[in-house]
């Protein structure tokens, strides 16, 4: 067989069996990466208690204005709620690292990409596809939950992300917008200047 084909075909140009392998590797090693928080930072954080963990990630994510910036505390609120909720699940360090990851990134995908609550839902199907259980030999090695644990943290993104997800969306990008909006509604309200 020369190279370039497999049994099923043609191989796409300068690419053999080995490293569409080695692709595939490398993609699935990039699921959730680079980390959200180091190892050293999560083993830090368990051994506090919930105000250390708020004031140790409050610095990690270097929050200086809690008292005065409502975003920053919401976001901290956020990952302190995520981290409390990990340590319920009696999660490994790998586990928290992916988990913290996954929230921040499922709130980057909102902040970044303006992605729809739709769209959040189907990119988390399919990082829980790559990350979480799989009946597949080759996949085996990089399943970092089990069943339960992904249907728990499903459950848990439902309740603290997606079920509140206009309000992320209002502090991430629609205040300005709103308030443009709300003004000239009211301004352009015939019933307020009569």
């Amino acid at each position: 067989m020369s190279q370039g084909t497999t049994p099923w075909g043609p191989t796409p140009a300068g690419t053999t069996p080995e490293s569409e392998r080695d692709t595939e590797f490398q993609e699935h090693e990039k699921i959730l990466s680079p980390d959200f928080l180091s190892v050293a930072q999560i083993t830090d954080l368990l051994m506090e208690d919930i105000d250390g963990v708020q004031e140790k990630l409050r610095i990690f994510l270097n929050f200086k204005n809690l008292e005065t910036c409502l975003k920053d505390a919401i976001l901290l609120d956020y990952y302190v709620s995520g981290f409390l909720w990990a340590r319920g699940m009696d999660f490994s360090i790998i586990q928290y690292s992916k988990f913290m990851t996954l929230l921040a990134m499922s709130l980057q995908n909102l902040k970044t990409l303006h992605m729809s609550l739709e769209e959040s839902i189907k990119w988390l199907g399919e990082v829980m596809a790559e990350i979480g259980p799989t009946h597949s030999q080759k996949s085996e090695d990089w399943n970092i939950f089990d069943v339960k644990q992904a249907n728990a943290i499903i459950d848990y993104l439902k309740i603290s992300l997606f079920q509140h997800y206009k309000l992320y969306e209002f502090m991430f990008y629609s205040a300005r917008e709103e308030i443009v909006i709300g003004t000239e509604s009211f301004l352009g309200c015939p019933d307020m200047h009569a």
